[in-house]
């Protein structure tokens, strides 16, 4: 069941479309849950389906199409890895191996206290900052090395 906060975010973002265009929400509606749970299981991709008056499997289709969507629980802290070829030529091999080791867990994987998950990702459009990574969908960081990444996961130890 879709909370009221999530039914009244849709809703505003419905007005940005034609009536009869409700399924164009169906990427907003996927992170404003992904937002407010972490992650999209099965039963609220039926949710968002039912409000938006469109097929089950077309919400589906889009919530595995697109590598932002967290379809089981990633931990406090995902970050994902762009793997496309110019940040593996930068150094995004590296970048994964180290994350690896540091956080003691594999691609697709969730450290054991719930704090890091590890995945990785198509292109970020930020090319020239490779090797990157992003922090929960949201963030960006670039030009990373060791010392770089190092002082982000001290940071989001604090948090």
């Amino acid at each position: 069941m879709l909370s009221e906060q999530i039914r009244a975010r849709i809703d505003r973002e419905l007005k940005k479309y034609p009536a009869d265009q409700r399924q164009s929400a169906v990427m907003a509606a996927l992170r404003f849950v992904q937002d407010e749970k972490g992650w999209i299981a099965t039963d609220d991709m039926a949710d968002i389906a039912s409000y938006l008056g469109m097929a089950q499997v077309a919400v589906y289709e889009v919530a595995t199409f697109y590598h932002m969507y967290n379809l089981k629980p990633m931990g406090k802290h995902l970050i994902t890895v762009c793997t496309n070829l110019p940040c593996t030529l930068g150094g995004a091999g590296d970048t994964v191996a180290y994350l690896q080791d540091k956080l003691g867990i594999g691609l697709d994987e969730v450290s054991a206290d719930g704090k890091y998950g590890l995945r990785q990702g198509e292109c970020m459009g930020a090319c020239k900052e490779a090797p990157l990574f992003t922090l929960n969908n949201k963030k960006i960081c670039g030009r990373l090395t060791r010392e770089k990444i190092d002082t982000i996961l001290a940071e989001l130890d604090q948090s």
